[in-house]
């Protein structure tokens, strides 16, 4: 699928992947314009966590992990939302540990049920986290918590994951610790 912008009187081609077809045509836009930017890697991390969180309403934080290179320890990278204290993450610990351990997508529709949850805020009812890999291994995540229970569909879960696929080049090989 294609989608054509335009930008001060000049139009452009843009692929769009099938599943961002589903969300709103600004947060479509807003991801095409971010990833073919001219931004460095980190600098569209961030624009892509602003852009979630401010246009998908059940997106209340929105942050990226990233595994530091040789460990099994989650660093948090950019985000947009309130700050939270976990900004280092063994795999296996919490909702994003667990993630990046299983290497699959993690759904948690009522934290408040989940053994293994850090909590960030107590505002925080329902969390995504889609795992990032290179070469099979997980270098990061994307994590989302929502204020509202049951807040991730199956749609939810495509989109991120392909967002996923999207953003692995943008992962830095050597984040700083």
């Amino acid at each position: 699928m294609k989608i054509s912008i335009i930008l001060q009187d000049q139009t452009e081609e843009h692929e769009m992947p099938e599943v961002f077809a589903n969300q709103s045509s600004a947060v479509r836009s807003r991801l095409v314009e971010i990833l073919d930017g001219n931004n460095d890697g980190p600098g569209k991390l961030q624009e892509i966590a602003d852009t979630l969180r401010e246009l998908i309403p059940h997106y209340n934080w929105v942050g990226f992990y990233i595994t530091l290179p040789g460990t099994r320890t989650l660093v948090l990278g950019p985000f947009a939302g309130q700050p939270t204290e976990h900004t280092r993450i063994e795999f296996g610990r919490g909702i994003c540990g667990q993630a990046a351990e299983r290497q699959s997508t993690f759904v948690v529709q009522d934290v408040s049920r989940e053994d293994n949850y850090l909590s960030c805020s107590i505002k925080v009812k329902s969390e995504i986290v889609v795992p990032i890999f290179r070469d099979g291994s997980v270098i990061g995540e994307i994590d989302i918590d929502s204020h509202r229970r049951d807040a991730f569909t199956e749609e939810d879960s495509r989109f991120l994951e392909e967002l996923a696929l999207r953003t692995e080049p943008l992962v830095p090989k050597d984040f700083p610790e």
